[in-house]
Parts: structure tokens; sequence; C-alpha cells
């Protein structure tokens, strides 16, 4: 069975603008996909990026274009300038990390219900009542919020070692089995092909 290790951060719009599409692909071809939730910033700063306040205009201006454009291709509700923009991913992510050692829920829809309510929806996903809303929404106990707090942390960072050895440098970020790296939203495609043996 093929498998997928999805590398992303919380509040990554590229990762918002994924939808669904990594899942539906994964489907298609049998493959399972370990969730990694990561701290994008320190990514950056481990592999040669800059945050998206410190680039040159001429950079925040494309990104701003190509954001709303992107958004509009894949049909999705969006604000560019969210409310609650940058926030703390680290909750969040925790609370990803607890729901995927759960199991029982939709635990693509709680990654999704996440970045939805960063990009979309004008919540913050550093408080605990915005991140009990979205578990208890994908089908997870929402005291997961509030529990493996230590074990979240440890496998929060963990993730990002292993991101920077892997390779990554951006989110979203796939890696299959034979170690064929996909980055951003719109490598979906490709990734789809990989799987069937065509690319």
């Amino acid at each position: 069975m093929a498998h997928i290790d999805l590398f992303f951060s919380t509040i990554s719009p590229y990762a918002y603008l994924a939808g669904n599409r990594a899942e539906k692909v994964a489907e298609k071809h049998g493959a399972t996909i370990t969730y990694k939730p990561l701290d994008v910033l320190a990514l950056f700063a481990r592999t040669g990026g800059t945050p998206p306040k410190d680039r040159h205009f001429s950079r925040i201006d494309y990104r701003a274009q190509e954001l709303v454009r992107q958004a509009k291709k894949a049909d999705m509700p969006f604000n560019l300038k969210p409310a609650h923009w940058p926030t703390n991913q680290a909750p969040s992510s925790y609370a990803v990390i607890a729901a995927q050692n759960a199991g029982g829920g939709d635990l693509s829809g709680l990654c999704h219900a996440l970045l939805r309510a960063c990009w979309a929806e004008e919540k913050n996903i550093a408080e605990d009542d915005v991140i009990r809303e979205c578990l208890a929404g994908a089908g997870f106990d929402p005291a997961l919020a509030d529990s493996g707090m230590l074990t979240g942390a440890e496998t929060y960072a963990a993730n990002l070692d292993e991101a920077v050895e892997r390779g990554v440098f951006g989110s979203p970020f796939y890696i299959t089995d034979g170690d064929q790296r996909f980055w951003g939203q719109d490598r979906i495609d490709d990734l789809d092909a990989h799987l069937a043996g065509s690319l």
C-alpha cells in the first residue's frame, strides 16, 4: 500500500487551498496519509526561507495576487488578511497530533476545519474553544484539546527535525515512500500522476 507523509502548518494558506484534493488522490490509489504538523516559521529559519512579512515587497505583492487567484481557481472562500494570522500554531498542531494518535474521527476533516477557521472564518485557531469546536465537528472528543500536551510538544518538535532532514522547506509538502517530494497545493496533480506510475 502506498503511503504519503504530509508535512504542513495549520496556519499555511497553501495548505488551506489544497482542500481535500490530496486525500482524494490517496483514496484513488489506496494510499494512506500521515499528517505531520510543524512550525513553518521555524522551518523557514532552518532551510533558508524568509517569513512572509520579511520578504521583498515584490514577493509580498505577488503572493497576495497569487493567493487570491488560487482561491478563486479552487472556488474556496478566502480572506487575504485574516484577523488572527499569524497566530500560535502549536495548540492546533497538538490537537491534530492527539487526534491522529486517538483515531476514530475524520483527521483530514479536522485539519481542513482548522485551516478553514483561520483563512475563511476569522477564528483564532490558538484558542481552546475554536480547537474544541473543530475536534467535535470532525468526530473527535473535544477533550483532546486538553490532553497529550507533552506528547504533542515532543511530536511537533520531532516533525520539524524530520522535515529538515527529509528536504522539506514549505507547506504543504508531500513525500511518498520512494522519497518523491511534492511541494505545494499546485503539485497534487503531479502526486496523483506519480502514484499512478506515469510520472
